[in-house]
């Protein structure tokens, strides 16, 4: 996916803490960035860390992991996500990835994501035009919600694909769908808990070429009857 950012400057994290130099300060500035790290460790968020438009966060060249909360991306457009690993958040709501509400131009690409007590990338709330490719999926129980409930039908306009994704071991919601219209190809689902894909109220899924290795439980795609109020 292409996607037409310019950048104007690029900084380089150089600590874990808030404040000068760190990645939370690089995220909140108006300008268009791309960011790099000049060190390897863990980030660990006690709050979500807000990403502003025209951002690349980008993790290639470092080993790179966030602990305790993730990334919001509300009311965003044009930002890259890249090589970066998300483990361990804790607290109601918590998503290693969350992008609502009205964000655009998306691409999640190269992340490794586990244990979270929410979901691992939710896109909601009237977010749209999003690419995640790449990712590993892991040690999770509801990996991917796209539209969040069947009373919000201005999630009608969500638009997102998914490929090149390896679904490990993860218990459901590869993705789950509601209202949206989703891309899936060239994906590799295996031995997963209750099923693979969910669709459900006014959605709409095209998968090509992928790869569904069941465990147990053998039921790939599901479908969920909810009315729309």
């Amino acid at each position: 996916m292409f996607l037409p950012i310019f950048i104007d400057l690029g900084i380089s994290v150089v600590t874990f803490h808030d404040g000068p130099g760190s990645l939370r300060d690089g995220c909140r500035k108006k300008e268009p960035l791309w960011i790099v790290f000049e060190v390897s460790g863990i980030i660990h968020l006690n709050s979500y860390l807000n990403v502003s438009s025209y951002k690349t966060i980008d993790g290639r060249g470092q080993r790179i992991k966030f602990m305790g909360k993730g990334l919001r991306l509300k009311q965003c457009e044009h930002v890259i996500v890249c090589n970066l690993e998300f483990e361990g958040g804790r607290g109601p709501d918590v998503d290693g990835i969350q992008i609502k509400p009205n964000s655009k131009h998306i691409w999640i690409d190269r992340c490794s994501l586990t244990d979270y007590d929410d979901g691992l990338i939710d896109i909601t709330r009237e977010s749209t035009d999003i690419t995640v490719s790449r990712c590993h999926f892991f040690g999770h129980d509801k990996t991917m919600l796209i539209g969040a409930d069947p009373t919000h039908v201005s999630d009608r306009c969500i638009r997102v694909t998914i490929h090149h994704c390896f679904f490990d071991g993860t218990r459901q919601r590869h993705p789950r769908v509601r209202f949206g219209k989703v891309h899936l190809y060239n994906n590799y689902s295996r031995n997963w808990g209750i099923y693979a894909v969910c669709a459900s109220v006014e959605s709409q899924i095209i998968s090509q070429c992928n790869i569904y290795e069941a465990g147990q439980k053998k039921g790939t795609f599901k479908y969920l009857t909810e009315k729309v109020p």
